[in-house]
């Protein structure tokens, strides 16, 4: 009856939740992923309250693990990591973007053949993406693609799927699209960010088959380095 804290940061919600045996027992969020940092171990702490648990009865620590924003992805695993290496625990990391697509499914019920594309707003007209089918099996490996009106057709050449296949789309990456391309196969879902609760299942399963990062060694999925500009001179340099 395993017990897992899932910590989700790779988006603008800084969530937390409880599960056993994959069902969620409670989730503390804030909106505001700037302040991440501050927020994370308070939603612990009031994570554990609400499910009347402390960390000594957890089994393992799942953390999404990205892509996402370079600082609160690093805050989210470097506090999982914390907590797995004081309590001796497994650190279980699951891929944010499969974790959106499992937050689609349980909102989009459908007996027609589905491709579920989560993506991750990026900078300009670029979001970061992956496409999963109906069991939630990666069809095409997480890529950053610029959107245009031709995402439908390219969407199609990245995962060759059945022609009346519905391509549900979730992730605030989906605001980039213009509202006149959704519809027919195109379909927005109502999910634009990632929550704990959405990790539940697939941390489940991982820890069912024993599939365990490396506390010491692991690091986040970035899909691209942070944006860092050099600062500017103060004084003019000196010859």
């Amino acid at each position: 009856m395993a017990r897992l804290l899932l910590i989700e940061t790779a988006t603008e919600v800084c969530s937390v939740g409880i599960a056993q045996q994959g069902r969620v027992l409670s989730v503390q969020e804030e909106g505001d992923g700037v302040n991440c940092s501050a927020q994370l171990t308070l939603l612990i702490e009031a994570c554990l309250r609400a499910a009347d648990l402390s960390l000594r009865h957890l089994d393992a620590v799942a953390v999404s693990s990205g892509p996402g924003s370079y600082t609160s992805l690093r805050v989210g695993v470097s506090t999982a990591k914390g907590i797995c290496y004081a309590l001796d625990k497994p650190l279980i990391a699951v891929p944010t973007l499969q974790a959106l697509a499992a937050g689609a499914r349980s909102q989009w019920p459908s007996s027609a053949p589905v491709r579920w594309v989560p993506m991750l707003d990026a900078r300009r007209q670029e979001v970061w993406l992956a496409i999963f089918d109906e069991q939630l099996q990666p069809c095409c490996p997480a890529q950053p693609l610029v959107l245009d009106e031709h995402v439908l057709e390219r969407l199609r050449e990245m995962a060759p799927a059945p022609p009346h296949a519905q391509w549900v789309c979730a992730g605030n990456g989906t605001r980039k699209l213009s509202s006149a391309l959704w519809g027919g196969y195109l379909i927005q879902s109502p999910i634009n960010a990632c929550t704990a609760a959405f990790l539940a299942e697939l941390a489940e399963e991982r820890y069912q088959n024993r599939l365990f990062e490396d506390v010491a060694y692991f690091e986040p999925f970035y899909m691209k380095p942070p944006h860092i500009t050099q600062p500017k001179a103060v004084f003019p340099p000196r010859y």
